[in-house]
């Protein structure tokens, strides 16, 4: 579909800036939630341990930079906006700066490469939403593909992966576990999506190109009521299984997240790490795709697919590129045996489920 849009709209997920804000944002996140306040304290909580900031806010600035150079050196020449389904700059406020600028078509990218409900179905309702206020002056919102198998998102994080094992000497670099993990979704919201063969596709190919045989997909984050089936195994969890089968080694890739953000930092370089140290496990985080040149030309591709200046659909591996226009039906929410309540002692999560950006 050529699109001939205005401009290009980078979609997120948000983060508190300061102390003040982590309550009011969990208070977002959380709206329409049963979850007890004490439950949100303790969730608080990892926010505080990092000064009460998000890291989220910073790395969508620098890529929202990044892109805008981008578009501004190889084309299409377009204005770019950010918004936030949780904090500021919320969707609602942009949306109506893109309107009032005359703004009438927009290509919207989501920092979510997989589907799922609280992945794309959600941000794209979130758009909806913010448009509904500004009637006929809202501007129509397109949301770009999903990009689990894009080459630009692949290179960087193989490229990534082997700059870790190469912290292990040579020998060891083969026999070295890797784990892929991502965001933890309910079983009744995986079964209506994608999510899981997306994510099992990109691992697949992250390793082929780094050269790794021995690796699985792990989740982490989980955020919903103990009795409630969740993806699994944890990453935590499947640590003490490598420990307790021998092994004194690991490396964790993240390709859940696009960017260093609040789930990587605690549950895994403060969490993961923790554990790894407790049982004499060396524990080495592969670093997230981030602002790496290709990553940032693929958005650039991304939105040249759909305003038509590119005819070609870049995919790598099995599966074709995702479709562009998602089908009425397509992911679903889940089936919600009862409101979250928290996560299983020691697990608690800090984002609902589905939030890999």
């Amino acid at each position: 579909m050529a699109g001939n849009y205005d401009a290009v709209l980078l979609v997120s997920f948000g983060g508190p800036d300061g102390p003040e804000d982590v309550m009011p944002f969990l208070e977002n996140v959380l709206r329409g939630r049963n979850v007890p306040r004490e439950r949100m304290l303790e969730v608080a909580e990892h926010y505080h341990h990092f000064g009460g900031r998000s890291p989220i806010n910073a790395q969508n600035l620098a890529l929202l930079e990044a892109l805008r150079k981008e578009l501004a050196d190889h084309g299409p020449d377009l204005p770019v906006y950010w918004g936030n389904r949780n904090w500021h700059p919320l969707l609602n406020d942009t949306l109506r700066e893109m309107a009032d600028a005359g703004i009438r078509r927009v290509a919207a990218f989501v920092t979510s490469a997989y589907s799922s409900y609280s992945g794309c179905r959600q941000y794209r309702e979130n758009l909806q939403a913010a448009c509904a206020p500004l009637g006929d002056r809202a501007p129509r919102v397109d949301k770009l593909r999903v990009f689990f198998n894009h080459p630009g998102f692949i290179g960087p994080m193989a490229d990534n992966l082997v700059r870790s094992l190469s912290a292990f000497p040579a020998d060891q670099r083969q026999r070295t576990p890797v784990l892929f993990t991502a965001h933890s979704i309910p079983v009744s919201m995986a079964d209506s999506c994608r999510y899981v063969a997306q994510l099992r596709e990109s691992c697949r190919l992250v390793a082929t190109e780094a050269g790794v045989s021995d690796w699985e997909l792990v989740y982490q984050s989980r955020s919903g009521a103990p009795g409630q089936p969740w993806l699994e195994p944890d990453v935590c969890d499947r640590i003490r299984a490598l420990h307790a089968a021998g092994g004194d080694r690991v490396v964790v890739v993240p390709i859940g997240f696009i960017s260093d953000h609040m789930e990587v930092l605690y549950d895994l370089d403060t969490e993961a790490a923790d554990l790894c140290r407790s049982l004499g496990m060396r524990f080495e985080r592969v670093a997230t795709v981030g602002t790496a040149r290709p990553f940032v030309s693929m958005i650039r591709d991304l939105v040249a697919e759909r305003h038509g200046e590119s005819a070609e659909r870049l995919a790598i591996g099995g599966m074709p590129a995702s479709h562009d226009v998602c089908p009425l039906d397509c992911c679903p929410a889940p089936q919600r045996p009862g409101l979250a309540a928290g996560g299983p002692p020691g697990r608690p999560g800090v984002s609902p489920p589905g939030s890999a950006r």
